[in-house]
């Protein structure tokens, strides 16, 4: 995850001061059945399987504040990357869609194209 983000934020540093990235096993869903679920913006689905959410920041039960977060899913990233290269590709697109919409740009800007 550390190696896909790298050249990100190498870019983005500045921008992304305030973000913090985090991986989680799986997503949380409800009882409602999974092709059910209709996701956020926030979130990147593939098959309607979440593989990341943005978190924004705000405030936590006990009244603290938190910083923004991207969360990428483990396992339904790993069950979609046939290897390592596909990973880290994979890896890298999730973070460009993800820093692309905390950022309020769009994913090729995040690219550099």
């Amino acid at each position: 995850m550390l190696e896909a983000l790298e050249p990100i934020e190498q870019r983005w540093h500045a921008e992304l001061t305030q973000l913090d990235v985090a991986v989680d096993e799986v997503p949380e869903i409800s009882d409602t059945a999974p092709e059910k679920v209709a996701w956020d913006d926030d979130v990147v689905v593939d098959a309607n399987v979440p593989l990341a959410r943005l978190v924004p920041a705000g405030v936590d039960r006990r009244g603290l504040p938190t910083r923004a977060r991207i969360v990428l899913y483990r396992r339904p990233l790993e069950a979609r990357a046939r290897d390592g290269t596909d990973m880290a590709d994979l890896l890298h697109d999730v973070l460009v869609e993800q820093v692309a919409t905390y950022l309020g740009l769009d994913p090729d800007v995040i690219e550099g194209q």
